[in-house]
């Protein structure tokens, strides 16, 4: 009982009930102004609550009053109340809830703050009136006689317990006021169901994020490996192949580090991206890539890709990667065709590589999660996708087909 009487929160409950009290009289004045002493009293008495009710409602009306509340209750009470929303569909609602919970901080405060001065002031006049030899002690009526030597003992006492008052009455106006935040300054559950919509576009959000920097990180670093792998072998026989090799590598990491960067910033600051995305307008950089990693591509478009909605040609350029990505991975590097058309109001997509019935993927790469996120992209677009072996007259195959429809995307 001593230690909550003597820690922080009892300091930060008599500051917010102080807070309160200093509030209360700038309404309570235009309220007993708007009240003409001329009126009866139960007109008066009316007249006097409605003024009240207007300031208060006025008072509450700004959205800064609301969030003010909210960050100063969750400051000095630990109430952890969530952040007001920025709309809200009944807004009055919202103004009465918080017009009431000032006049509790109001009363409660001034209360509070009231019985805190007459209890200071009896612990330190009734011990002075003693020391000095004691007397009668007159205030608001009343007249307390002190004594002398061991008689007037009694004052320290009574000192005591009024500053143990001083701590259980600013407590107990805390919990009261931590008790009411919750249902007038918290959530409704409208306002619920909002924010746990907007919770889940953020998650969907940093998934979509996290995501494509599976994507980017995964690309760059097969194509690499692959270059690494090429810059060894021509070290000694083509050193100028060798360092445009590993020149590409430096451009690609440094790409990737860019893109590792700006996720992480905007994953940690949970805002949303601004820097310009990727777009099937880029696709000629990304096959050159693929390219210089020493794979021998064909790609053939055809339609205007660069008139394509924004989100159909940005997940698709995620496709293109993802598959070129895997193509690196498990083909021998040689015969991989890619083919991007618009077609019908559709956008199709077809990767093809050969692959060796003989060779045995790597445990964790057949079914690994770039075909399953390529899967999400296709399916959240209301598309189509297939991928798996061919068998032709040219041999077998690893094939990957998407098809987009460009009107139905979100």
């Amino acid at each position: 009982m001593i230690r909550s009487l003597c820690g922080r929160a009892l300091y930060r409950s008599w500051t917010y009930a102080f807070i309160g009290a200093v509030l209360s009289p700038p309404p309570l004045i235009v309220a007993l102004v708007a009240a003409s002493p001329k009126w009866p009293a139960a007109l008066r008495i009316v007249g006097f609550c409605c003024a009240l009710s207007a300031v208060l409602i006025a008072m509450s009306a700004p959205r800064a009053a609301r969030s003010g509340c909210v960050r100063l209750a969750n400051r000095l009470l630990d109430t952890g109340l969530p952040a007001p929303l920025d709309s809200s569909a009944s807004p009055w609602v919202n103004r009465v809830r918080t017009s009431a919970y000032l006049a509790a901080h109001m009363v409660v405060g001034g209360a509070v703050t009231a019985v805190t001065c007459l209890a200071f002031f009896a612990a330190v006049v009734l011990p002075s009136v003693w020391l000095s030899g004691g007397g009668p002690v007159a205030s608001f009526g009343w007249t307390v006689p002190v004594g002398q030597g061991w008689q007037g003992l009694w004052t320290v006492v009574v000192s005591a317990g009024c500053l143990a008052l001083v701590g259980f009455v600013a407590v107990g106006g805390a919990a009261v006021l931590r008790l009411l935040a919750p249902v007038l300054l918290g959530h409704r559950p409208a306002e619920r169901l909002a924010a746990a919509e907007q919770r889940m576009n953020m998650l969907a959000q940093r998934n979509r994020l996290a995501q494509e920097l599976h994507d980017s990180i995964g690309h760059t670093l097969t194509a690499s490996t692959i270059q690494a792998a090429v810059a060894g072998e021509l070290m000694d026989r083509d050193p100028a192949a060798a360092r445009r090799a590993l020149s590409s590598i430096e451009e690609t990491s440094r790409a990737a580090m860019d893109d590792l960067d700006h996720v992480l910033g905007v994953l940690r600051e949970g805002r949303s991206p601004t820097a310009p995305q990727h777009t099937l307008a880029d696709l000629g950089a990304l096959t050159e890539s693929v390219r210089r990693a020493g794979a021998g591509l064909r790609v053939e478009t055809t339609g205007d890709l660069t008139r394509l909605p924004a989100t159909v040609s940005r997940e698709a350029y995620r496709i293109v990667q993802e598959g070129l990505t895997n193509a690196l991975r498990h083909s021998e590097r040689a015969g991989i065709s890619l083919r991007v058309a618009i077609r019908d109001g559709w956008l199709e997509v077809e990767l093809s590589n050969p692959v060796d019935v003989g060779r045995r993927f790597r445990p964790g790469r057949e079914q690994g999660h770039g075909l399953t996120g390529i899967a999400d992209r296709v399916r959240l677009l209301r598309g189509e996708v297939s991928a798996g072996r061919t068998d032709d007259d040219g041999g077998t195959h690893w094939r990957l087909a998407a098809r987009i429809p460009l009107r139905s995307a979100p």
